[in-house]
Formats: structure tokens, C-alpha cells, sequence
């Protein structure tokens, strides 16, 4: 997960897709990480974010901000990130990455087509296999990006509460708590 500061939107998404895979997958199968682009390194989540985080059931607690690297995008199989213009912040750094970098919310728009047509984590690979799974749904994603015209970069993105009143606060909130079920659904276990 990825944002400029790690402190509101990268956060939030990481221990909330955090705790939902840990329900699905069962604690460590799938790590959940979160970087900054122009992290305030050392930082603890943003209070506005991580009130918002806690009262949508997910814990904060230990979260410590740290600046997103090449190492840290070569060892992801999916990074998802707060807008588009981070997802080409991560490019940058690693190219490669192309192939499996989305913003959170272009992310969850391109995984709703494949609806039950996404694989069975536990039949379709036969070992059910967190790793796997996520890799194969990542690939059907890929597959999606042309299909239909892209979303619109409000759509796409998730609004940066930083410094910003609750009401943006809010906002950032309900963008990635709308996009969360359908994202940990298809990174799930069937």
C-alpha cells in the first residue's frame, strides 16, 4: 500500500486489507505492508486517520511510517496505491512493477467484472495456496486494464486528507471502506 506520507491513506489500508485476509487466509499467509513515496519516516498514523480506522474495526496500534524503496516494490506480487500518480512514483522505481501496480480503486473496479469468474483460492489451484491465489488474481486484472474506458481520476483515486478538515478526513474513509469488501473478496479465499 502505498501514499506520500504513510500516515493516513497507506496506513489505513494496509491494516484494514490486513485484517481482512488475515479472516480470510488466516494470520501471516498473506503479508500486508505500507509505504510512503515522501514518508514521514518514524511517524505514527495520523489521529483523524486512525479514529476513522478504529471505529471501522481495525487496529492501528504499533504502526510506524516508513519511505517506500525499490527492494519493497521488486518483493510485492500486488502493489495497490493511493492514486494514480503513485502508482507511477512506484514504476519509477522499479519498472517491472507495471505489471502488477493499481491504484486501490482502479483495482477494485477491475476485479468486479470477473466477479465469480474469479479462481477458487482452494479448488483452482488444489493447494489453496494465499501466494498463488493473489498471483492469478493479479493477472486477471491485468487482463481487465483496456477492456472498457478507464475511470475518471476521482474515481481512481484516493483523496489525501492530510492537513485537511474531517470532512476530507471522512471522504478518504468512505473511498477505501466502498472499495475494501470488494478487494479482500477477490484476494480472499473463495
Amino acid at each position: 500500500m502505498v501514499c506520500t506520507g504513510n500516515i493516513c491513506r497507506s496506513p489505513f489500508l494496509e491494516r484494514a486489507l490486513q485484517s481482512e485476509l488475515d479472516r480470510s487466509w488466516g494470520a501471516g499467509a498473506v503479508e500486508v505492508r505500507s509505504a510512503g513515496t515522501g514518508a514521514l519516516v518514524g511517524s505514527s498514523m495520523e489521529p483523524a486517520a486512525r479514529s476513522l480506522l478504529e471505529s471501522n474495526g481495525y487496529s492501528a496500534e504499533g504502526f510506524v511510517a516508513r519511505q517506500l524503496h525499490a527492494e519493497l516494490v521488486a518483493e510485492a506480487d500486488l502493489v495497490l496505491t493511493a492514486t494514480r500518480a503513485h502508482r507511477g512514483k512506484v514504476a519509477a522505481l522499479h519498472p517491472k512493477a507495471l505489471q502488477y501496480v493499481f491504484s486501490f480503486r482502479e483495482f477494485a473496479d477491475l476485479v468486479v467484472p470477473l466477479g465469480d469468474g474469479l479462481p477458487d483460492a482452494g479448488a483452482a489451484m488444489g493447494t489453496g495456496e494465499a501466494a498463488d491465489h493473489l498471483r492469478t488474481v493479479v493477472m486477471a486484472a491485468k487482463a481487465q486494464r483496456g477492456t472498457r474506458a478507464p475511470l475518471r481520476d476521482d474515481d481512481a483515486d484516493i483523496v489525501d486528507p492530510y492537513r485537511q478538515p474531517q470532512v476530507v478526513f471522512d471522504r478518504m474513509a468512505t473511498q477505501i471502506m466502498e472499495a475494501l469488501p470488494i478487494v479482500a473478496r477477490a484476494l480472499g479465499r473463495a
